[in-house]
């Protein structure tokens, strides 16, 4: 997977088109992610034992990964993603326009 948890993204596609944040949960097997305050649902709750709230909850849903877009750290650009194998053995992430490491 070329992006992970922690990374930050923007959106390309999709009602929040333009829209950036942090990815909380990545979803390998249905090629998702979940992103803070990013394709906000409301789901309707009824209350069980006087712990949860019911009514109308905001939450996030997952968002297709293919509809975002990591934000390189230099160039802070959204930016396609490549590999590179370290002379150590390592294989990390570039950047492919600024060929910087992201990780």
């Amino acid at each position: 997977m070329k992006i992970r948890k922690e990374d930050n993204v923007l959106v390309i596609a999709g009602k929040d088109k333009g829209k950036k944040g942090k990815v909380r949960f990545v979803y390998p097997k249905n090629s998702r992610v979940l992103v803070e305050g990013i394709n906000m649902i409301k789901t309707h709750s009824r209350a069980k034992a006087q712990v949860k709230q019911a009514g109308l909850i905001e939450r996030e849903a997952t968002i297709a990964i293919s509809d975002v877009m990591i934000i390189c750290t230099r160039c802070n650009q959204p930016a396609r993603i490549g590999f590179k194998t370290l002379e150590d053995g390592k294989k990390t992430r570039i950047c492919r326009s600024c060929k910087e490491a992201i990780d």
